[in-house]
């Protein structure tokens, strides 16, 4: 049977549509990303002003909790992939199906992250920290970790509302929640309205009651949606484990390029509680920055998996080409213009942290070495997500695997302990590492484009 040709658009009008698509899909999802970062800048702030000793405390109690909490966001990515699909394929009333499901494995793995953090004390004397940070971190690492399962069920929710491009929700719930976040850091960190005064702990705690609030909150909107009965969002249909497997298997290999990532940069963290705690404070503001304008990249990323997870739904390999690379373009001029800044104010930024002249000369000079390391970095983020929306499984892990297990941990630690170089070192090592990462990760879309639209004639388009 003959198929009817569809005109091409033009390759301008191309760029534009899916950058104006990309735009208007990243610009919330950043903002609620940023939230969650946000709130973890604000403590730190407010924590680095009660004292640089607690921010040690929450800087090494931070980082395993990340790989904890990027390990299992990574796991939940399948949500946004398959609603994403669901929707470019034409079959919306599958949609509500990918989100219950969804929501008792986030709780199940959010268990497991909570009984992990009750032994967040040992595992730091495990790596070397000294008993007194071992004891700070360890509380940070316990109290936070109280609020896993429930964070987990708010992610895979906001997942479900950005692979229906419908991220502003959850922008929302963010700004009302870094509100909130102030409030009660001003209260436990401080020791206002009659509270002890708690540092990184009272930090903690408010991270803990804001993530207990959230949740509800966006679970009622998505049950109360109008056009719920279109998605199957209030439709229970019994679906045995061995159902939705790819939905787990996208999961799987992004919760392990995550996991191996968030593990890579941890152990940088604790590289720098090696060096003592000014060059660990130090680096800790340095990677606040970048985690920050990092989340720029995710929403680009994750809009860029959701364009793409359209596409590939609906077999269009040409717009799943140009969506992938329209995402990255975007990425680096906006990581170049951010870099700009972190160059031009990164003394005045460190000192936003903290008003110790010493840390603030430790720090400036690693935030001009994140302007650098950001395009890179986000340039790998959002290939990688775009991987994904094409459901591409293990290659990204066995990138990230290379870049960051391979080449940055041995690479930071050559470089700040072997060679001296102290935490410019452990920067160099990230700078080189995201550099590996995004040109393997670039290649592999390029290739897989390649053989896609090679191959794009024998398969029918569908445009439902």
């Amino acid at each position: 049977m003959s198929q009817t040709a569809i005109p091409r658009e033009p390759f301008l009008a191309t760029t534009a549509r899916h950058a104006g698509e990309l735009i208007r899909l990243a610009i919330p999802v950043i903002f609620a990303r940023a939230g969650m970062l946000t709130m973890m800048i604000v403590d730190a702030i407010m924590v680095g002003r009660y004292a640089a000793e607690e921010l040690a405390f929450q800087a090494i109690g931070l980082a395993p909790m990340m790989f904890i909490m990027v390990t299992a966001i990574g796991l939940l990515i399948g949500t946004l992939v398959r609603t994403a699909h669901n929707v470019g394929a034409g079959t919306p009333e599958n949609c509500g199906a990918v989100w219950h499901r969804s929501l008792g494995y986030a709780f199940l793995i959010g268990m497991t992250g909570l009984i992990a953090s009750l032994y967040g004390e040992e595992f730091l004397l495990l790596t070397g920290q000294s008993a007194e940070l071992s004891r700070g971190g360890g509380e940070v690492i316990r109290i936070i970790g109280y609020s896993t399962p429930v964070m987990l069920l708010y992610i895979t929710s906001a997942f479900f509302l950005e692979g229906l491009k419908r991220p502003k929700p959850g922008m929302f719930i963010m700004i009302g929640a870094n509100l909130l976040n102030v409030l009660l850091n001003w209260m436990l960190i401080y020791g206002n309205l009659g509270f002890d005064a708690m540092g990184a702990a009272g930090s903690a705690w408010a991270t803990l009651a804001v993530r207990v609030v959230s949740v509800p909150v966006i679970l009622t909107y998505i049950w109360r949606l109008a056009d719920g009965e279109t998605y199957g969002v209030r439709q229970f249909k019994r679906q045995p484990w061995s159902s939705w497997v790819h939905q787990r298997r996208i999961g799987y290999s992004a919760g392990a390029s995550n996991g191996i990532e968030s593990a890579a940069f941890s152990s940088m963290n604790f590289f720098a509680g090696l060096l003592g705690t000014i060059p660990l404070a130090a680096f800790s503001i340095s990677f606040n920055m970048l985690a920050l304008i990092f989340m720029i990249a995710l929403g680009i990323g994750t809009a860029t998996a959701v364009c793409v997870g359209n596409a590939h739904g609906r077999r269009d390999t040409r717009d799943m080409a140009f969506a992938g690379w329209t995402g990255l373009g975007l990425s680096t001029i906006t990581m170049i213009l951010a870099g700009i800044l972190l160059v031009t104010f990164s003394e005045d930024i460190a000192g936003i942290y903290s008003t110790d002249p010493e840390l603030i000369a430790a720090a400036a000079p690693l935030i001009v070495l994140v302007a650098f390391i950001l395009v890179a970095d986000a340039g790998q983020s959002v290939m990688a997500h775009a991987l994904r929306g094409r459901s591409e499984t293990w290659v990204p892990a066995a990138m990230h695997t290379v870049s960051y297990l391979i080449i940055m941990m041995p690479g930071a630690w050559l470089l700040s302990h072997t060679y001296g170089r102290g935490a410019i070192g452990i920067q160099e090592a990230v700078l080189i590492a995201s550099i590996v990462s995004v040109c393997l990760l670039t290649l592999r879309f390029w290739w897989l484009c390649r053989r896609d639209l090679r191959a794009a004639n024998t398969l029918p388009l569908r445009t439902g």
